[in-house]
């Protein structure tokens, strides 16, 4: 999820939002067929990341141009909230790219406008190869019977610490730990060892999501919001708390260090995110990084469920059958899935997953944190992604970022985000 890094997010203010009432696509014409005669077909790929993440790509796009002369690859990558502000007014000009990177919170939302082409066809012609997912997460990018959307790796929300501060603090997270385990970790770790405990993770969406379904609720329903107004205002009042003691990182040094992260610089003894961006933080940083369990309210339930980056094609595009050709050779070659490691979470095919075996710590560490949590039994389906739930994110996201630096109330960052939520759901 899908879901990308919520430090990158935070630069994520009103791109999501943006309006596509103009884009207005119509079926007819879209998509309907290969646009090939036969001599060298050029498709757009478009994606967020950081560097180290394009660098990747392009091996991996020379690798396909090798393998498929007659297909060649114009790429594109910015930083998560330039990407979605450029694919918005891409969109709205009815010339988004030919593929790109998606996550869960954006199909509804797309596909309401119709910019995302239906894959199925093409695996029904051959062009798109379904088997051998892991965990059945070919299903994850359907949408009313529609395949919008092929996962390229799995991944799930973790605690990402510092293990030296950790170390130096004397606090071993363990598998069942509660949220008052972890209330004490973040005291021990400002006393002992003289920095915040974590970076202030109540703008996280996805990390509300898992303590809202711990207690048998839910960021999202199929239609709406699944918590009010009297479950956010506590929630935010703590997190006030805890920044003015010090416990969560200072708001006003975490903007100045973007898109860098708290822990990666310092200033943060742990940070909430998904697994995969262990990678990140240690190329980031200069400390060794661990992924530590999600807390729980019994001790049992820590309410994870897998998220996954994928890759979508436009309902625009002229070239569908190409289009499910690079998506299809993206997913299952070995090679690229060597070349790609866990950059955008455990590899999602079988051929990927065998031919990539990790030797650098940091990827092993995160297969052995999936492996983990896949054997304990905690994997729960996904939270529903209703259209809106992107807009909805970023207002959460920035809305908490504001309260942090002291912009607003608790009272009234509440009400603003349920009335911004209201209208991003309803529209």
């Amino acid at each position: 999820m899908r879901m990308s890094r919520h430090v990158e997010r935070r630069t994520f203010l009103k791109a999501a939002g943006a309006s596509l009432a103009g884009v207005g696509l119509t079926a007819a014409g879209c998509g309907a067929g290969s646009g090939s005669s036969g001599g060298p077909v050029t498709i757009r790929y478009a994606w967020w990341g950081a560097d180290d993440r394009a660098e990747k790509i392009n091996r991996t796009i020379a690798l396909f141009e090798k393998k498929h002369p007659k297909i060649k690859v114009k790429t594109d990558f910015q930083q998560y909230g330039d990407f979605w502000k450029k694919f918005n007014t891409q969109a709205a000009g009815g010339n988004p790219p030919d593929v790109f990177q998606n996550a869960v919170g954006f199909l509804r939302k797309y596909d309401a406008k119709r910019v995302l082409l239906d894959l199925g066809p093409q695996a029904k012609k051959g062009n798109l190869d379904l088997a051998n997912f892991r965990a059945g997460l070919e299903k994850f990018g359907e949408i009313d019977g529609k395949l919008l959307g092929v996962p390229v790796g799995s991944n799930s929300m973790g605690y990402i610490i510092d293990e030296r501060v950790y170390e130096k603090a004397g606090v071993t997270p363990e598998t069942g730990w509660t949220w008052e385990d972890w209330d004490d970790a973040l005291i021990r770790i400002h006393d002992k060892a003289g920095r915040a405990g974590d970076s202030g993770p109540h703008g996280v969406m996805y990390l509300y999501d898992l303590i809202l379904r711990q207690n048998g609720k839910a960021f999202f329903t199929e239609n709406g919001l699944g918590f009010t107004e009297s479950d956010l205002v506590p929630y935010w009042t703590e997190a006030m708390k805890r920044v003015k003691s010090g416990l969560y990182a200072d708001p006003k040094k975490v903007e100045q260090i973007k898109p860098k992260s708290a822990l990666a610089q310092g200033l943060a003894g742990g940070e909430f995110t998904w697994d995969n961006f262990t990678a990140r933080y240690t190329a980031e940083g200069d400390s060794s990084y661990a992924i530590a369990p999600i807390p729980t309210t019994d001790g049992k339930r820590t309410a994870q469920y897998l998220g996954s980056l994928m890759l979508s094609g436009s309902a625009r595009t002229k070239h569908p059958a190409e289009v499910a050709t690079f998506i299809s050779f993206m997913v299952h070659d070995p090679e690229a899935g060597r070349i790609m490691g866990y950059d955008r979470g455990v590899l999602s095919t079988t051929e990927q997953f065998e031919a990539f075996r990790p030797t650098d710590p940091v990827s092993k560490k995160i297969a052995a944190y999936e492996q983990q949590i896949a054997d304990a039994g905690v994997l729960e389906p996904i939270t529903p992604h209703p259209a809106g739930a992107d807009v909805v994110e970023a207002a959460f996201l920035r809305i908490a970022g504001d309260m942090s630096l002291g912009k607003a109330p608790v009272e009234d960052s509440v009400k603003q985000f349920f009335t911004e939520a209201k209208t991003a759901l309803d529209s």
